[in-house]
């Protein structure tokens, strides 16, 4: 293939930032609520891409054992310096956190740069001194502030900062919600990088200087010009094995998230030049297609179903909250994923409260996952099916009643009255089943709407329940589910067996 379509993966990886290590690009993204956190993707073209690893196993603080909407792992920045991979990761509640490890297939150690709630998209440059910065912005829901560009020292290990913070760019009249800021330092040139204008409707812009005392120039990269491409936002500058720049960025597609598109990136006349001018006004615009960046590469391909051989979760799938051995084991039956109907002991047993709850982000704007599973129930009220997380989500499960077992359809409801969401469950349909086994099935189309069905043998299907509309979460997509839940509050010993999931 000499060519390539955006976007490249049409799935929820948000605020990406890239680098190219050798012939090898890596690629990290914002995870929020979900975590493992963080993941790290890999490729050798820029456009087939795969999961390897995730930069936090889980978050050290109390707050996210439980599902933490909104708050969470923001937009990251990865770089590699002196033979370490350094991850900046903004906990908006927290601070500024600092992963690094010499490998990137391995563990990262974390360590807390800032305990400053607000501050946000954090990306560090060590400069040819030897002094090391970091650039970052804010998040108006925790401070108040949208539109400043800020930069502070910090020592060249990113344990400690040095001195205070200082403005480098106030966007309130040009650039209003600015955010994102990607440092870099080409032929004497700094060049900070940065989406403003807000999510859907901004652009894609930049700031220069031959210090960074100032003063900075500003200047418009990219735009949607006549492209159907809203934003274009957030992204990174990375530059390929032969010399040429490339821009990954993201477009909001609402309900699925925020979706990844490449464009080619030259300089001309001292700026960075993103896209294409369609339009002949000088600003770039995305593009539709272009020629691959590196040709004869491996074609990678993100995880999706899962057969649960592996004595360890696919690198797929991301909990609701902190993991939790108790939530399940892969052990107990070899070849399957159990998960076990527990009650949640902080809120009421709904799937948006659900920390044991195990989700995948969409990979397609249309889908279809059927879980094979078996239930184990040992007290009334457990559960376990799959499901849509969003703020309107749906899900569809095996139910023990103290007797014998039934099929439950639930719709969820959220609202914005707390920031991380108030939820409503009803139950919308509900069928008798002859056993606690069965295939449960979702069916996503590309009219943004999806159905449940069922099979007893494995071929025949049923529909049941209503179609449901797909709704976006807070700051991500949709999400794919798989959940276990004690509904009545007992202390049980119940769990499911999934024996494989299957998406395509």
């Amino acid at each position: 293939m000499d060519t390539y379509r955006n976007p490249i993966i049409h799935a929820d990886y948000s605020d990406p930032d890239v680098i190219c290590v050798g012939d090898d690009f890596y690629m990290v993204a914002s995870s929020f609520t979900y975590i493992p956190g963080v993941p790290i993707l890999h490729s050798k073209d820029l456009v087939h891409w795969h999961i390897i690893n995730h930069v936090v196993r889980s978050l050290p603080f109390d707050k996210y054992r439980e599902p933490s909407h909104g708050s969470g792992t923001w937009a990251p920045s990865i770089r590699y310096h002196e033979g370490t991979f350094y991850v900046f990761i903004p906990l908006v509640d927290e601070g500024i956190m600092v992963a690094r490890s010499n490998d990137i297939y391995g563990e990262f150690e974390l360590n807390m740069l800032t305990h400053t709630a607000g501050w946000i998209d954090p990306c560090p440059l060590w400069d040819d001194d030897g002094r090391a910065y970091m650039f970052f912005a804010y998040a108006r829901s925790r401070c108040g502030l949208k539109h400043k560009l800020m930069m502070i020292e910090i020592d060249s290990e990113c344990r400690k900062t040095i001195g205070k913070e200082r403005l480098i760019f106030d966007g309130t009249q040009t650039a209003h919600t600015c955010e994102g800021p990607k440092a870099y330092k080409k032929d004497g040139m700094y060049y900070i990088f940065f989406p403003a204008g807000g999510v859907a409707t901004g652009w894609q812009a930049a700031i220069r200087s031959t210090s960074l005392d100032g003063p900075f120039e500003y200047k418009i990269l990219m735009n949607q010009g006549k492209t159907d491409v809203n934003g274009p936002h957030q992204g990174a500058w990375v530059t390929a094995p032969d010399g040429r720049g490339w821009f990954v960025h993201f477009q909001d597609v609402i309900e699925l998230g925020r979706i990844t598109h490449l464009q080619p990136m030259c300089f001309f006349q001292g700026w960075p030049y993103i896209g294409m001018d369609i339009n002949g006004d000088g600003i770039g615009e995305p593009v539709q297609e272009w020629e691959v960046p590196v040709k004869d590469a491996p074609q990678y391909a993100i995880q999706t179903s899962d057969d649960f051989s592996s004595p360890e979760l696919g690198l797929q799938w991301q909990w609701q909250a902190n993991p939790d051995d108790a939530f399940y084991s892969l052990s107990e039956n070899p070849g399957h994923l159990r998960l076990r109907c527990i009650r949640n002991e902080e809120r009421e047993p709904l799937l948006w409260y659900a920390p044991n709850a195990l989700t995948q982000i969409p990979q397609a704007r249309s889908l279809t996952m059927a879980a094979s599973l078996e239930l184990a129930g040992r007290e009334a009220g457990d559960s376990a099916g799959i499901g849509i997380i969003g703020h309107e989500y749906g899900y569809l499960a095996i139910c023990y009643d103290g007797s014998g077992y039934r099929l439950q359809c639930f719709r969820g409801h959220v609202t914005e009255e707390e920031f991380r969401g108030k939820a409503e469950e009803a139950m919308v349909a509900e069928a008798k089943l002859q056993s606690p086994s069965a295939v449960l099935r979702l069916s996503l189309g590309e009219d943004k709407a999806y159905t449940f069905s069922y099979s007893e043998d494995g071929s025949s299907f049923r529909p049941i329940g209503p179609s449901f509309r797909l709704d976006r979460a807070t700051w991500t997509g949709a999400k794919l589910c798989l959940w276990a839940v004690q509904k009545e509050g007992a202390a049980s010993s119940g769990y499911a067996d999934f024996s494989r999931v299957d998406i395509i």
